[in-house]
């Protein structure tokens, strides 16, 4: 298939997986992980889980971390319809084109391309999928954890401390696939503008990650995170 996909086609294809590609390699870094949104807001449930350990009364931490799953199950759900919505067009690929190319500035493209394009939405809405599947699954983890932290008094403070950063953490490996199934969606809007033309595609992506960084790294919700002392 790749091959008969014309040049500015793959290039486009390329320059999509080159950047979300690095990316996630700068995420990844540890210097630069440590100045992004997602730091800081590790941070803060650290401080929760703190004061978590602090109460007898561990209710209102379970309904809060239930609200938070909550927004993984939707996402999963509309990962799952998005999949199938374009499982059904794969069919139809001829006629989605000529319908497309009745809009102005869309070029002119072939079945087959088409149905390269409506294969790469369907993979990233797979990998949103499970991203969030698996993120709604810890979040359940993650209340077992909060039921089952030790009464202070009834154990040391060191293991209150102990258990209370391990569940913060298991609440952040959550957050993490959490975090790429929403990348994967703004991926999705990038791969969507590859209809109209490859050009758009490859701006489009640039514009995105753009988003990404900036509100990863200089968003005024990441200062004010950053701020907030734990």
């Amino acid at each position: 298939m790749l091959q008969s996909m014309p040049l500015f086609d793959l290039l486009a294809l390329l320059w999509f997986g080159a950047l979300i590609g690095a990316y996630w390699l700068v995420t990844r870094y540890q210097p630069l992980l440590n100045r992004t949104i997602v730091a800081a807001v590790q941070r803060q449930r650290e401080r929760w889980m703190r004061n978590m350990a602090l109460r007898d009364n561990r209710i209102v931490d379970a309904q809060l971390l239930g609200s938070l799953s909550q927004g993984n199950a939707f996402f999963a759900s509309t990962s799952a319809i998005a999949v199938g919505g374009l499982a059904a067009m794969m069919g139809s690929a001829e006629k989605i084109q000529v319908m497309l190319e009745r809009l102005p500035f869309v070029a002119a493209s072939s079945a087959v391309l088409m149905e390269i394009k409506l294969l790469l939405l369907i993979t990233i809405f797979i990998f949103a999928f499970f991203k969030f599947a698996w993120a709604f699954r810890l979040s359940h983890y993650a209340a077992i954890m909060i039921g089952s932290t030790p009464i202070l008094g009834e154990t040391s403070s060191d293991a209150c401390e102990s258990h209370a950063l391990s569940t913060a953490k298991l609440i952040g490996i959550a957050a993490e696939h959490t975090n790429a199934g929403m990348r994967a969606f703004y991926y999705a809007i990038a791969a969507m503008a590859w209809f109209f033309h490859a050009f758009a595609f490859m701006l489009v992506t640039t514009w995105v990650l753009l988003i990404l960084i900036r509100r990863d790294f200089f968003s005024r919700s990441r200062r004010l995170l950053a701020a907030a002392k734990s």
